[in-house]
């Protein structure tokens, strides 16, 4: 009998062995936990209580990982996804799961990572706050122009023809040298949708050469598509190598007569080998250059590379917890720290006699700084600098001291001394943001010797994906 057999699966698990499998529960990053002979099985797009027949696709010394081929027994938690793409695109790994049971197996993560990883077993965990909006929920999507086009297995069992050489989309799940053709996708709005599929057509008819990651020649790169909630704003930045006047007029001519929703469209221009949408410089074609937003009574003008929460109706609902969490009164100073452009400190300017942000990236604090100005706050410091290096004595001498401080880190979390220095600030409370419960518990086992933590509050800002946003409010130790 091969190695491989579906009878008589080996003792241990190779590549390219087939298995049946009872899924136990939810693991980290969308995926769901089995177990084979004693050794652990990662596989995506399940859930548990599932029996599922799976491939070994990778093996590791402690784990293996595996795709789903066929659902044996099948969760009631289990729906159809809307997505034509699912089963292929890395965007979002959820869809197959009804959105009650989504947030169900969202909160024990949260709970897995504060009380196992935090080790925070009497904190009290709320129910997360959920999205009222499951789908068309995200302002801002990205798509990357492609040479190397992925063609799912549909595509190639139909036995047509494709063009593989010029694709417009998302990467597949996992893997980075080629993009999906994407020609629908449910995280964004219709009109988003639309604009995706007319700039296709009218590159393909342009002729307009894409960018070669493998020769670093072409001129497409990426699209990012941004749109505001509490204004008519859309903004299209098309991302090119290079700049050329004569490509972006018919660009803009032809966005104005198809597409008059569009309010704004720049040009970013990224010369280096790096795959990101971030560039050199950025030109504006028509419009403002800028998107204007809200986020409850504050006005935020987002540049292209401002950074802004993808889910603003979400983001109003995170601010107003942070605000009730943190119980500002009049005489508080606020340390916002990684403030970015201000969202949270601009929002708890109000309550608070002042408010210092710090923030790293010092673009984010010039934006911080206008969109204080725009909205007349006139309590608020924004101050570029590494957190290493600024919360030091001479700092606070200079600044005062916190009686709260505010900290929302990028998804690696703090530096360990920077979590050190935080906990040994003299502020009464900490209210601590986080789009990664595994880096905020561990940032948790630092700051908990000084401050009790007391309450974690998750918010669904992604919904269809496996990412939750957590609050945790501490108290300064007697």
């Amino acid at each position: 009998m091969p190695s491989n057999s579906v009878e008589h699966p080996p003792a241990t698990l190779r590549r390219g062995d087939e298995v049946t499998l009872t899924i136990e529960k939810v693991a980290d990053r969308g995926k769901c936990l089995a177990y084979h002979n004693g050794q652990v099985v990662f596989v995506p797009r399940t859930l548990p209580q599932e029996s599922v027949r799976a491939a070994i696709v990778k093996k590791r010394k402690k784990f293996a990982e595996a795709k789903p081929i066929d659902i044996l027994e099948s969760s009631s938690d289990r729906v159809v996804p809307r997505c034509t793409y699912f089963d292929h695109c890395g965007g979002c790994s959820l869809q197959h799961v009804r959105y009650s049971r989504q947030l169900v197996d969202k909160y024990s993560l949260v709970e897995e990572a504060m009380h196992h990883v935090a080790d925070l077993s009497d904190l009290k965990i709320l129910e997360p706050i959920p999205a009222p909006h499951p789908y068309h929920y995200r302002n801002k999507m990205e798509f990357s122009f492609s040479r190397y086009r992925w063609l799912t297995q549909q595509e190639i069992s139909s036995g047509k023809k494709f063009d593989t050489s010029m694709a417009l989309g998302l990467h597949p799940s996992g893997i980075f040298s080629k993009v999906l053709d994407l020609h629908e996708c449910h995280l964004h709005s219709e009109r988003s949708h639309s604009v995706v599929n007319g700039i296709r057509t009218f590159v393909q008819a342009s002729a307009w050469d894409i960018w070669d990651w493998r020769k670093n020649e072409g001129f497409l790169r990426h699209l990012v598509l941004r749109e505001s909630r509490h204004s008519p704003d859309f903004m299209v930045n098309i991302v090119t190598s290079y700049h050329d006047t004569n490509r972006n007029d018919d660009l803009k001519t032809y966005l104005q007569q198809k597409y008059p929703f569009v309010t704004t469209v720049v040009n970013t221009i990224n010369s280096t080998p790096a795959q990101t949408s971030f560039g050199d410089h950025t030109e504006t074609i028509y419009g403002t250059g800028y998107l204007t937003d809200q986020i409850g009574d504050i006005v935020f003008q987002i540049a292209p590379d401002a950074f802004f929460q993808t889910n603003t109706l979400q983001a109003e609902k995170l601010v107003e917890t942070v605000e009730h969490l943190s119980n500002i009164t009049s005489d508080d100073h606020v340390y916002d720290l990684y403030c970015g452009t201000g969202t949270i400190a601009l929002s708890l300017a109000k309550h608070a006699r002042h408010v210092t942000g710090i923030e790293l990236i010092e673009v984010a604090i010039d934006n911080a700084n206008h969109n204080a100005s725009l909205n007349g706050i006139e309590n608020c410091t924004f101050i570029g600098g590494d957190m290493l290096k600024l919360l030091r004595p001479d700092f606070f001498a200079e600044h005062g001291n916190p009686d709260i401080v505010i900290v929302d880190p990028p998804r690696a979390g703090m530096h360990p001394k920077v979590a050190q220095q935080v906990a040994n600030l003299p502020a009464r409370k900490i209210v601590y943001v986080s789009c990664n419960v595994q880096s905020q518990a561990k940032d948790l086992l630092i700051l908990s010797k000084t401050y009790r933590p007391v309450v974690a509050q998750p918010i669904d800002l992604f919904p269809q994906t496996h990412h939750i946003e957590n609050i945790v409010l501490l108290e300064k130790r007697s």
